[in-house]
């Protein structure tokens, strides 16, 4: 079981990791060697997460998860396979514990004289800029 929270703790099960050809610097090594890691974790299915963070993780890691509800993490930052699975575990973690984060509850307040002041004077200025774009009419001229 891979703890995140108090609450939630993620089963090994529930993570598909595969492994990769890097891109980039590295010589040789780059052709033979698989140190990209890519994790798969199924966001939609996993029974371990709540309904609410589930719905939350889903919404804030946005094109990350595919159509069927898989979180996809591809990890190619380090060149040893080890450092990229660390960092791909970590990166799910640090994910799934800002879902759990419970934003605090907003406490709607009064709009201030001043406000409505500002708010009603820039009403009037945009009144004015616009009856000054009016047409000019021609009096004289028939059609």
């Amino acid at each position: 079981m891979l703890r995140v929270t108090d609450v939630i703790a993620i089963d090994e099960s529930e993570i598909e990791e595969t492994f990769v050809r890097s891109s980039g610097p590295g010589g040789q090594n780059v052709n033979k060697v698989s140190t990209a890691v890519q994790l798969r974790f199924d966001v939609a299915q996993s029974p371990n997460l709540p309904e609410h963070v589930r719905e939350r993780l889903l919404r804030i890691a946005g094109k990350r998860v595919t159509d069927e509800g898989v979180l996809v993490i591809d990890a190619r930052r380090y060149r040893t396979q080890e450092k990229n699975r660390e960092d791909a575990l970590a990166r799910l973690i640090e994910w799934i514990r800002k879902a759990a984060e419970v934003a605090p509850k907003r406490h709607p307040t009064r709009p201030t004289r001043a406000s409505k002041k500002r708010r009603l004077e820039e009403k009037r200025r945009r009144s004015e800029v616009k009856r000054g774009r009016g047409g000019v009419k021609d009096e004289g001229s028939e059609i």
